[in-house]
């Protein structure tokens, strides 16, 4: 990887041998092994070890969970926050394995559509959850950066399963308790 970086470099213009820039295909490389290291991760083992009985059968939210991204379209930033709430009888998660499970889908290429199915669907199965609701709000630098170049543009998504998708008073409960 490092070698690419420098070829990038090179592309742009810029000299690879300047002081500035000798160790910056080493940083470059660290950085994108953090920023991707989702790959690393196994969202079902990171939530599989925090289930927990208790005699529970409602509405449970962690909000404004910060999270970020690669947009996989041009490997610029999006950065944002995760809503995120579950119905299940009898079982709940460990509050940080949901944080854990956002940041293991968005430490990886990503479209923010799919981001948001992938965290729905992965807290949905292992405690057989009457209902989920995931909503996304993110900033796209590949929308900021480059092309139309709007500042202030944010986009969101929501992905609702379960009762979630087919209640409308568990949907509006949902999205009143996030502020939306």
């Amino acid at each position: 990887m490092e070698q690419s970086i420098r070829d990038v470099l090179v592309h742009v213009g810029e000299d690879p041998d300047r002081e500035g820039l000798l160790d910056t295909p080493s940083r470059v490389s660290k950085a994108y092994d953090h920023i991707l290291g989702g790959y690393k991760l196994d969202p079902e083992a990171i939530l599989n070890k925090a289930i927990f009985a208790e005699n529970v059968n409602h509405m449970i939210i962690v909000r404004d969970i910060e999270i970020y991204s690669m947009c996989e379209h041009h490997m610029l930033p999006f950065f944002g926050k995760v809503h995120i709430g579950y119905i299940s009888e009898n079982k709940v998660y460990g509050v940080s394995k949901l944080a854990r499970v956002a940041d293991a889908f968005a430490r990886r290429l990503q479209v923010q559509e799919r981001l948001t199915q992938q965290i729905a669907n992965a807290i949905m199965g292992p405690i057989d959850a009457e209902g989920v609701g995931v909503v996304i709000e993110a900033k796209h630098m590949c929308m900021m950066m480059r092309g139309v170049e709007k500042q202030n543009s944010m986009m969101t998504t929501s992905a609702m399963l379960g009762s979630f998708r087919d209640d409308a008073k568990t949907r509006d409960e949902f999205l009143r308790l996030i502020g939306k």
